[in-house]
């Protein structure tokens, strides 16, 4: 890495820390989360929480929001295409995705592809830093990504269109309609995407080839009270999708993928003072197609349809205590042309505490232990506490043993899956501190890991790639966090800024994971005066190997992108603004051989009414 980008790094953390002692901003819109067991049993964890405001000056698509709000590493196999994972120096597979509480990783090939995910159409976004396998389950490793949508039972009617388009005949269109009664609260969202994608290499006189795509996202979400002590929630969530895969620099591709996923969730809830009862069905379909050739009608396919049942009973013990106990039932059953058909029974049961000892100290514990007719599950626990010695400063301490189980893929792949395969394990711990005053805060967390038994794919005496627990790895690192905001006449200011230190090593050879950059940094600031506003968005990854000997490098880049955004009406209810990404025009990859976009624009237009 250059002097010069150093001493851009050091003078922009520097301009923001000293921002931070005079500001305040924008107050974001206060969401209510679906998910409870995010909001009341991670206390002991770091949660970031990103609104719905924070979302619209973000591209549509759940990667960019994260890669530039979150110290998740993406790698994007250019832009569009297939998106995966690494937090806190883990693998795409060891990152869980709840939608509304249900765990959505994919049955297949065991994660969630980011870009698959559009971010219009859901209130709001939070991401758990942590492991968090005792309450969710399989992938909770290196941390969650939460998806929310909200239902509350308000007279009220709203509605909101949101239209982008810009470089590379780039184009959003997104509709959010809400109407509610004491007795009924109703949503629905569409978005649609769409791209040629056809941008050129930076500095380069080549373009991005066949790498078109569109996709397509429902949201409907229903709830009726009965009266103050009984309702029901209904949620659902169609996504289809279809992308050509675009080549590796230098090759060429004719492929295409298409996809339809499909999520329903039944929820009915109970009040009987100090208790509360909590009953959910749950139904997941996943099903793709991939074309090697996308100018004929031969093609691959796979789908999986999982069933869940999951009950909830929550005690409220002397005003300070809450006990849950949680038992569900899941059933996923897979298939397609390359896998052979099965299916899959998971039992569980879990055991949360959380006590607030007293104002300034609480302590958090929860179990988990899961059986199925597969592979012999590990009990997983977690241990939390919080004390708070100090009004502006509290300690946060977090031990867990989380786990992933094999996928679909890894155990039935025709010919080359491994049914005796064990799930990945890990033990972890992290150690927080918090700083605090009305207008900023400061968070420091180190962090470490332990993860047994990682599934790898490697080819055996026939030269068959199949999959073994072979990989012992031990991740470290340090996470800090400013934020401030500060609103003064008609001027207003918000700001974040993080920077996070990984280090992830393959015990066995000594090597770190490829993929996983030891530095990752974003600030993200918003000015605003009266109708105006202007922001800012800076993300630095330092270099990744890319081969596992440790011999073949990525090199490090930054990105600046920055938009400006004005307010029409009384109430500002129509806005339009210009967004610019990649203003220096960096040449830049997150996966070898996939260059990223330069410099490009995008044109929106919110209207609220």
């Amino acid at each position: 890495m250059s002097l010069k980008k150093l001493v851009v790094i050091f003078l922009l953390f520097c301009c923001q820390y000293a921002l931070a002692q005079d500001t305040i901003a924008i107050k974001l819109q206060e969401v209510s989360v679906s998910d409870l067991l995010l909001k009341k049993h991670s206390e002991s964890q770091s949660v970031l929480k990103l609104s719905d405001s924070v979302t619209k000056n973000n591209k549509p698509s759940l990667t960019n929001l994260l890669n530039y709000n979150s110290l998740i590493y993406f790698k994007e196999n250019g832009l569009g295409m297939v998106s995966s994972v690494s937090f806190r120096g883990t693998t795409a597979q060891q990152t869980a995705v709840i939608w509304n509480g249900i765990n959505i990783n994919s049955q297949l090939n065991g994660q969630t592809d980011f870009n698959t995910i559009s971010t219009r159409n859901l209130n709001s976004i939070s991401v758990r830093s942590g492991g968090g396998s005792a309450i969710y389950g399989s992938s909770a490793i290196g941390g969650s990504v939460h998806l929310n949508n909200d239902l509350i039972f308000k007279k009220a009617i709203s509605g909101e269109v949101l239209v982008d388009y810009g470089s590379f005949n780039t184009l959003g269109t997104h509709f959010n309609g809400k109407i509610s009664s004491d007795k009924i609260a109703s949503q629905i969202g569409f978005s649609r995407n769409s791209s040629d994608n056809d941008y050129t290499f930076p500095r380069t006189n080549k373009k991005n080839e066949n790498g078109q795509y569109y996709n397509n996202s429902l949201n409907v979400n229903f709830g009726y009270k009965f009266n103050e002590k009984h309702f029901v929630k209904f949620y659902n969530q169609s996504y289809n999708g279809e992308r050509h895969f675009s080549a590796a620099l230098g090759s060429v591709s004719k492929s295409k993928y298409q996809n339809f996923d499909t999520r329903n969730l039944l929820e009915w809830k109970a009040f009987f003072n100090a208790f509360t009862s909590t009953l959910r069905f749950a139904h997941l379909g996943e099903e793709y197609k991939y074309f090697e050739n996308a100018g004929k009608d031969a093609f691959s396919f796979g789908k999986s349809v999982t069933a869940i049942v999951k009950y909830n009973a929550e005690f409220h013990l002397f005003s300070k205590m809450t006990i849950n106990g949680i038992v569900d039932y899941t059933q996923t059953k897979g298939s397609g042309s390359d896998l052979i058909s099965d299916v899959r029974k998971i039992g569980s049961a879990s055991i949360l505490v959380k006590h607030n000892v007293t104002h300034w100290f609480l302590y958090e514990l929860s179990s988990r232990k899961e059986t199925t007719n597969q592979y012999q599950s590990p009990l997983l626990f977690s241990m939390g506490t919080v004390f708070k010695p100090l009004s502006f400063y509290r300690i946060k301490l977090n031990g867990s043993r989380n786990f992933r189980i094999p996928s679909f893929n890894d155990l039935y792949w025709e010919g080359s899956g491994n049914k005796d395969l064990k799930p990945e394990s890990s033990y972890q711990a992290e150690l927080g501190h918090e700083f605090f005053t009305k207008n900023v805060s400061l968070q420091l967390t180190g962090f470490g890991m332990k993860i047994s038994d990682m599934i790898q794919w490697k080819p055996n005496l026939s030269g068959i790639w199949t999959p073994e627990n072979v990989n012992q790895v031990k991740t470290y690192g340090l996470e800090v966090v400013l934020k401030g905001n500060k609103a003064f006449g008609n001027h207003g200011f918000d700001f974040s800024s993080s920077y996070g230190f990984t280090k992830s090593i393959n015990e066995l050879t000594g090597k770190e994971l490829i993929y996983v950059p030891n530095h990752k940094w974003v600030t993200n600031f918003l000015y605003a005066y009266r109708r105006f506003s202007i922001n800012a968005q800076v993300l630095y990854n330092g270099q990744v190997f890319t081969s596992s000997d440790n011999e073949n490098i990525l090199t490090d880049y930054m990105v600046f992108n920055s938009g400006i955004r004005y307010g029409f009406g009384k109430k500002q209810n129509y806005k339009v603004g210009f967004q610019t990404a990649n203003i220096t025009n960096e040449n830049y990859q997150n996966v070898l051989g996939r260059p990223m976009p330069g410099r490009n624009y995008t044109f929106n237009i919110n209207l609220n009414f």
